[in-house]
């Protein structure tokens, strides 16, 4: 029905409209019923206060009843119906659970024609979807092993509707997930990876990555089932939605524990994440980002691995590249958690210019709060470990107070131990810079200039002090020349 005819003639005789239809679902002409409940459920379908019609107009009862009666064509547009009331809200889809049609989709899902069984799968999902409660009455009517059976079908789009239903039971929960494993779901769609149909392998890939976010014992159970390496050849997809539900599947299972980071980088797959975010942009570069972060968060090791891969690269042009202030964000939280271990991790950091860009998104009022917190830990979290002075001298004119204090931190750590160092940090103006900073008595920074000046002879301080110059003139100014 042409939604511009419904918007016309729906609101003012709902009610009407709707007993109409009812009645027409009972008529003797099984095209006429069939006719009906295709009309209902593009009407459902369409907004939520139709839907809720439906429901009100005691619809539904009549529906499920006749779903287990009848013929195939009413059988699709009766699931069709459910599908269409259910997909709004959580409480439409209780109304649906109440009437109990869960029961009479679950038998539709053993129907012969493959046709009924993506309908009912369909109405399933979208019930499924809301929450864990609502899922958990879909597990209980026994719907998971008939999905996991679907999902070895030989038509596609059931394949993809099936894979897609187990997706939405596991996400809400550690033991809903376990519900889909259990039936043996992990191995049938561990297969299907390398299937040519992308809409099926992002559905497989998603099914894969709910249940492996929850915790060690699925994520564990998902990699038993050797999706490495196969996976990571979905990284290389054509399409977008393969290559980013493939990041997110290594994500999920890269973020339990360095066991499994550790197993992750063995296969490869931080090369090819990494590959894969320099071959696409915006949030499909997203979980990719994170995986990265995660691995780098659990070891020194495993930060090295991300460093060794060219990761640091790639994530420093994501930091200056990507508009969307939530990519740079979590660029920047990756880039923090890869320099937090060593002066080695943070000069591998430091060394692809990250630091000042990672200072003006702090310093921006443009930027979200999100980014600036982010931001701000991950400059800390790297010049904590940083000793490469030359990634750290640019700070001492630019960083705020708070910034400022790691910065001259740093210096103070680096230059009792390095000549060179010392040396240069004068002809470049750092030493200079640091007598012009004003510190609160007894101040950790005050301690870190203290620190600092103690490593050069006390005229050369003085020189470098602020009104050292004026006060040279003073002298000029009050010496009496001894006259010959």
């Amino acid at each position: 029905m042409h939604s511009l005819t419904m918007d016309l003639w729906i609101p003012n005789g709902q009610a009407g409209v709707m007993s109409l239809l009812r009645t027409l679902l009972l008529d003797v002409v099984p095209t006429i019923q069939q006719t009906a409940a295709l009309a209902l459920g593009r009407l459902a379908n369409y907004n939520d206060d139709l839907a809720e019609a439906v429901v009100k107009c005691d619809i539904l009862p009549q529906l499920v009843y006749s779903l287990a009666e009848q013929n195939r064509f009413y059988k699709k547009a009766a699931a069709f119906v459910l599908r269409a009331v259910g997909k709004h809200s959580p409480q439409l889809a209780q109304a649906i659970v109440d009437c109990g049609a869960l029961d009479t989709l679950v038998i539709c899902l053993e129907d012969f024609d493959p046709g009924v069984k993506e309908a009912a799968a369909w109405a399933l999902r979208y019930i499924a979807r809301h929450n864990a409660e609502l899922s958990q009455a879909v597990v209980d009517a026994g719907a998971v092993p008939l999905l996991v059976l679907c999902i070895q079908e030989p038509e596609i789009a059931l394949k993809r509707i099936a894979a897609s239903a187990l997706s939405d039971i596991a996400k809400h929960s550690p033991e809903l997930a376990q519900t889909v494993v259990d039936a043996g779901a992990v191995a049938h769609l561990a297969q299907m990876i390398l299937n040519p149909d992308a809409k099926l392998k992002h559905q497989i890939l998603s099914a894969l990555s709910q249940v492996s976010k929850h915790s060690v014992d699925l994520a564990e159970m998902v990699v038993e089932a050797e999706i490495f390496p196969v996976v990571l050849t979905c990284l290389k997809d054509k399409d977008e939605y393969v290559k980013k539900n493939a990041s997110t599947l290594i994500r999920e299972i890269a973020k339990h524990t360095p066991e499994l980071s550790q197993l992750v980088v063995n296969a490869g797959g931080v090369a090819a994440v990494i590959d894969c975010i320099g071959s696409c942009k915006g949030n499909t570069r997203l979980p990719g980002i994170m995986m990265l972060g995660y691995v780098a968060a659990h070891s020194e090791n495993l930060a090295m691995a991300v460093i060794i891969s060219k990761g640091v690269p790639q994530l420093s042009v994501c930091l200056s590249e990507e508009p969307e202030d939530h990519i740079k964000a979590a660029a920047a939280w990756a880039l923090g958690q890869i320099g937090r271990h060593t002066p080695e991790h943070a000069r591998a950091v430091a060394v692809t210019n990250t630091l000042p860009v990672l200072l003006s998104l702090y310093m921006s009022t443009e930027s979200s709060e999100d980014l600036q917190v982010k931001s701000k830990k991950a400059i800390k979290n790297i010049l904590q470990k940083c000793t490469y002075l030359p990634a750290l001298e640019p700070f001492l004119y630019d960083a705020p107070p708070n910034i400022l204090k790691h910065v001259v931190g740093q210096f103070s750590k680096v230059l009792p131990h390095d000549s060179k160092a010392r040396r240069l940090f004068v002809t470049s103006g750092g030493l200079k810079k640091v007598q012009e900073i004003k510190a609160e008595p007894g101040s950790l920074l005050q301690e870190y200039i203290n620190s600092i000046n103690s490593c050069y002879p006390e005229e050369i301080v003085r020189y470098y002090s602020p009104g050292y110059s004026d006060t040279l003139l003073q002298r000029v100014d009050s010496y009496q020349p001894l006259n010959n």
